[in-house]
């Protein structure tokens, strides 16, 4: 049994103020506060799992100021990795710059919270004016054909994927937001995604402003605080001080351990 080595692929980043970012009054809400868009890549000798597959290309092109590098499956090419070598794609939630090109993991199993789909697919998105536009028709799609096709895993709770790798419904952002906890030779890391999109709403205690609930979020921080080895073990989903934070394979990837 080896031990997952983790990267940080940026795709793509946006200029942004701070005021986008944290909930409530910010006296600095008008500073510049810019965001980085990653997939997150573990891979063992036994295993390759890719955790969110990023903006479709095509959702891109309509992004006011997105500066879109690549496409995340193009962007594998620097580590290697081909799209058919890819075994697990864990998606975090169900946001369109988290689940875009999904489609093209024809090899892949995809692991899902049940609460996450089933929200998905209620009634509750087309009445929530705040949340409908986050969510793409065509992934929702996709997924179901997975699930026909007997490539969905819909997680319900804590669940061990792989040897060294699980997933954790902590809510908050989504009502079935996960975490991927996962066991390196340098220590057991968070992979935080949207559960913690800056390094400061969770080592602040600040809530990104998109939510599902207020006190889920503050949950969601408490838990993986839980489940790192410490605070320096925690991955942020948007921060572009990941690449600082970490070393630097290129200057878009983030060698969390190698």
């Amino acid at each position: 049994m080896s031990d997952f080595r983790v990267y940080a692929i940026r795709y793509a980043e946006r200029d942004a103020v701070r005021g986008e970012h944290f909930h409530g009054y910010d006296a600095r809400a008008a500073e510049p506060h810019p965001t980085s868009y990653y997939v997150w890549l573990a891979v063992s000798d036994q295993h390759t799992v890719l955790i969110d597959t990023g903006i479709a290309p095509a959702r891109a092109a309509g992004i006011a100021g997105l500066r879109y590098r690549t496409s995340p499956v193009n962007a594998l090419a620097a580590l290697d990795v081909t799209p058919d070598a890819v075994d697990h794609v864990i998606l975090t939630h169900l946001h369109y710059d988290h689940t875009g090109t999904a489609h093209q993991f024809g090899n892949a199993k995809y692991v899902v919270q049940d609460a996450e789909l089933g929200y998905w697919t209620s009634h509750w998105p087309a009445r929530v004016i705040r949340e409908s536009w986050l969510l793409e028709d065509e992934d929702l799609a996709h997924l179901q054909e997975a699930e026909t096709d007997g490539r969905l895993l819909l997680a319900t709770g804590d669940m061990t994927i792989l040897p060294g790798l699980s997933v954790h419904l902590v809510g908050g952002h989504t009502a079935g937001m996960q975490v991927v906890r996962v066991r390196t030779a340098v220590g057991t890391f968070v992979l935080a995604s949207d559960a913690s999109h800056f390094y400061e709403n969770i080592e602040d205690d600040r809530p990104f402003p998109i939510l599902s609930t207020m006190t889920g979020t503050y949950g969601a921080f408490d838990r993986i605080k839980q489940l790192a080895d410490s605070p320096d073990h925690i991955v942020a989903g948007h921060d572009p001080l990941v690449l600082d934070r970490f070393p630097r394979l290129t200057p878009d990837i983030a060698v969390i351990a190698g």
